[in-house]
């Protein structure tokens, strides 16, 4: 990895430290198929322009979620890993 794929890392990090959610769904503790499940119906409770947090500790969920947030017609943002889980982000789309 060079200095430039090093700054990168770090601007990836420092944007996804200043999202700010407008709600936070906990998926910790389930399987597949339930994060993207219960990320579609909260979705559905957003408006367009909106940004959904998921927590999950299922590892199938960092595929998952980007292919739903694309079929979906919503944004993918990114995710983190914390202690034990993961924390995505969606911008709901129109």
């Amino acid at each position: 990895m060079d200095g430039r794929d090093r700054k990168v890392e770090r601007e990836e990090v420092l944007e996804m430290e200043n999202i700010t959610p407008d709600e936070t769904l906990d998926c910790r503790g389930l399987s597949c198929p339930m994060p993207v499940l219960k990320t579609k119906k909260a979705i559905g409770k957003l408006s367009a322009g909106q940004i959904l947090e998921v927590l999950s500790t299922d590892p199938g969920t960092k595929n998952d979620m980007p292919a739903f947030a694309k079929r979906a017609g919503h944004e993918y943002l990114g995710d983190k890993d914390d202690e034990g889980f993961s924390r995505f982000y969606i911008k709901v789309g129109s």
